[in-house]
């Protein structure tokens, strides 16, 4: 018995046991890390929805596609028994030339602790219509005095103004489709059965000033020939989404942006009868008011560290207790990993409620100082737990830097735990392996 006992001691002491136990330790911190993304994750899924509900009380992000022009027509056809059939169609024509100027009004909005970003705008619209003939194999009679102009919108809860639109010098009031098309979205419709008594001599020009409220972004769906969008605003951090790149400037107050399609750079029909055309939203483009602080982001990316910060540490722990013979029980261990991994929660929490580079000042410093006070308890020595602080600090400093270097911070992450790994190597270089004694 007392053999067995003595055999079970050293063998708790074997370094090899004691590795494998704080490798055990490691892996089952995966748990509560997993849990912490999860928390991230619904937080952040949590507030999407608020801003959702908030942007749906104001007006969602708008894509605008008008004007284009409708004219109804009837064909007549003649089957073998004699018999006459009418049916009635639209020819929908897109206009020669659309030029939008449009400058955003942006405002951040909160809802506690969320922030949505919304805007007001005014944009003017003008540009012109050719009149071609109804293609042959149609067989068909336009009918003039019932053409009318569509104005589509994604969410018409954000048009603000009643709409005027002039055509050939004459006013025309916007009124409200009846229906949701699935080209245009929600539609406003301009009749011109004062004007279009028969065929125009000419071609259609037209203009209107539309206040148009919205969030997020504003979109544009290049339906003329020849569109030309500048858009302006008091907004530092511009983002451009779509299709078209377009030619921009950003001062501190604010951005400019230019974009010039052609009838041969998007897919869109320039003519075609009822609803046969597949679809607008592929050639899109607009502008994205981007918030440039996404702490939910930060945070996420910031939690796939945890088990490095983990390991790293354990290893501080291990090499430690090898070389100066002060044993640390798998306890000791595991609350400072617990401690190291509610630095994420603490994290999420404050920066839900301030910046995220304060929060992870404030997150770091108290996680560090905690760890530090506990430790000392373990080691009994300033000098080792200043290495094991020293080596915390820099592990939350090399932490922050890959957050702010998205662009090289694999590069920058790699170059980092390869001169770890070299440490670690050189730190092991005395360490007996296969001694029983830890």
């Amino acid at each position: 018995m007392e053999a067995k006992e003595k055999k079970m001691e050293k063998l708790s002491q074997s370094i090899t046991v004691k590795l494998i136990v704080v490798c055990v330790l490691t892996l089952l911190l995966l748990i509560p890390t997993a849990m912490i993304e999860s928390l991230i994750s619904e937080r952040k899924q949590r507030s999407e929805e608020t801003v959702e509900k908030i942007n749906n009380k104001w007006s969602r992000a708008q894509v605008l596609c008008a004007p284009v022009l409708s004219i109804p027509f009837t064909t007549t056809h003649v089957d073998a028994n004699g018999t006459v059939t009418h049916n009635n169609h639209l020819y929908h024509i897109t206009p020669e030339t659309l030029n939008v100027d449009a400058t955003l009004f942006p405002e951040e909005r909160h809802y506690g602790i969320y922030k949505t970003i919304l805007y007001k705008s005014e944009l003017t619209l003008n540009g012109a219509f050719d009149i071609p003939e109804l293609p042959s194999e149609y067989n068909g009679v336009l009918h003039w005095h019932k053409a009318y102009i569509r104005l589509g919108f994604s969410d018409l809860r954000g048009v603000t103004n009643n709409i005027e639109l002039n055509v050939n010098g004459t006013s025309f009031s916007a009124a409200v489709g009846n229906a949701n098309d699935r080209l245009m979205g929600k539609e406003l419709f301009v009749y011109l059965d004062s004007v279009m008594t028969g065929k125009p001599a000419t071609s259609l020009e037209y203009s209107c000033t539309i206040n148009l409220n919205g969030s997020s972004s504003l979109n544009f769906i290049p339906i003329g020939k020849t569109t030309k969008v500048h858009v302006s605003g008091a907004w530092n951090a511009p983002g451009y989404i779509g299709n078209f790149t377009p030619d921009h400037t950003l001062t501190e107050s604010g951005f400019e942006a230019n974009w010039s399609v052609l009838r041969f750079n998007r897919s869109i029909p320039e003519t075609w009868v009822d609803s046969y055309v597949d679809g607008f939203g592929d050639t899109s483009f607009g502008v994205n008011l981007v918030d440039v602080v996404d702490h939910y982001q930060q945070n996420t990316r910031s939690a796939k560290y945890a088990l490095m910060f983990v390991a790293l540490t354990f290893v501080v722990f291990f090499f430690v207790e090898v070389l100066t013979k002060r044993r640390i029980h798998p306890i000791q261990y595991l609350l400072v990993g617990i401690a190291l991994i509610l630095f994420y929660s603490l994290l999420l929490s404050i920066s839900e409620q301030i910046s995220f580079a304060w929060a992870y000042l404030i997150a770091s410093v108290s996680t560090i100082g905690m760890i530090t006070l506990y430790t000392k308890s373990i080691f009994k020595s300033w000098r080792q737990t200043g290495i094991l602080t020293f080596t915390l600090s820099l592990l939350y400093i090399f932490l922050y830097v890959i957050l702010q270097l998205e662009d090289i911070a694999l590069l920058i992450g790699s170059i980092g735990l390869f001169a770890i790994l070299g440490v670690i190597m050189y730190c092991s270089r005395k360490i007996s392996w296969y001694k029983t004694d830890v």
